[in-house]
């Protein structure tokens, strides 16, 4: 084990506990292999799922081992509505689904989320509707407070998420904020989760790698 991975267990370690007072499950996994296998554990059989856009998803294989199970559970992927369905019924079903994906755009030191959004849905599901919520962080995202969380969001995860989505703001062209009120603004929704209202809803799991924006 590198010095770096000791370190990012060490930490770890000391967020799991804070999630712990803020009711909310923490585990750590050393790299992206292990966070994949661990985030499928907690399915149950033919479960409903969905999840959020997340690079960090992706990165980790699980998007597109979950999409390989379809035949195991019930997934609502955005990507794919059915065409006999309409974008509210589609989205009724995601937000009450059993368990969804997504990951943080920051995550404190003392245990808080951190997540903005452009059209709300991820964090709307954060806040309230799916049975379980598994987020799925990389150590990169570990930011000192809330103020540095929203800092590292607009900064360093908003810019290339709107060069990844085409959007036309001036991040996309700068890589850096200007606190747009551009039509294509993806930051439109900011929400601080400091505690979780029913006991172990949200499983966070910190992984020791650099995964995501």
């Amino acid at each position: 084990m590198t010095a770096k991975q000791q370190n990012y267990e060490n930490l770890a370690e000391s967020i799991i506990e804070k999630l712990a007072h803020r009711n909310m499950e923490g585990y750590y996994c050393k790299d992206r292999e292990e966070a994949n296998a661990k985030a499928k554990r907690f399915l149950t059989p033919e479960c409903s799922i969905s999840w959020g856009g997340s690079e960090t998803l992706r990165e980790i294989g699980l998007l597109d081992d979950l999409l390989e199970s379809e035949s195991d559970y019930e997934i609502y992927n955005r990507a794919s509505k059915p065409d006999d369905m309409s974008e509210k019924e589609f989205y009724g079903k995601i937000v009450t689904s059993d368990f969804y994906f997504m990951s943080s755009n920051a995550i404190t030191l003392d245990g808080e989320l951190i997540n903005i959004d452009g059209n709300g849905n991820r964090v709307a599901c954060l806040c309230n509707g799916p049975e379980h919520i598994i987020v799925i962080v990389g150590m990169n995202k570990v930011v000192p407070d809330v103020e540095s969380g929203i800092a590292r969001t607009r900064n360093i995860a908003a810019p290339p998420n709107t060069v990844r989505l085409n959007k036309n703001t001036p991040c996309a062209e700068y890589g850096r904020c200007f606190d747009c009120q551009t039509e294509d603004c993806i930051c439109c929704q900011t929400v601080i989760t400091r505690r979780s209202r029913q006991p172990g809803r949200i499983k966070v799991i910190l992984v020791g790698e650099e995964l995501g924006y």
